[in-house]
């Protein structure tokens, strides 16, 4: 589907925020963290002790767009899990197409 489909379908862009999302180390070491468990956004920056509280936010405003995170307000606090379908998306989408025909590729090549 095309960015400007009126549909619930995913575009390409969608697809494009999840990639960026991925591309970054830092991002995906946040997607482990909340992926081992839910958190709030104070413990999420004190899980980074190298990043600043201001850095933390950037990186998780790009994940929150490409919707690979959720937040929710509880009081004060923001809690944050991890948002699974877009990666699952991506799965199967890209990832388990080109594994296919690399396993079909190399049974031609064992066929030889």
């Amino acid at each position: 589907m095309n960015a400007g489909s009126s549909n619930d379908e995913p575009s390409d862009g969608d697809d494009d925020r999840v990639f960026k999302a991925l591309a970054s180390a830092t991002r995906r070491r946040m997607l482990d963290l909340l992926k081992a468990a839910p958190r709030s956004t104070g413990a999420l920056c004190a899980a980074l002790p190298e990043l600043d509280r201001t850095t933390v936010l950037q990186h998780l405003r790009v994940l929150e767009a490409a919707g690979l995170v959720n937040g929710r307000r509880v009081g004060r606090e923001r809690h944050l899990s991890l948002a699974p379908l877009p990666i699952k998306r991506i799965h199967d989408r890209w990832i388990s197409d080109y594994m296919h025909a690399a396993v079909d590729l190399l049974g031609r090549l064992d066929e030889s």
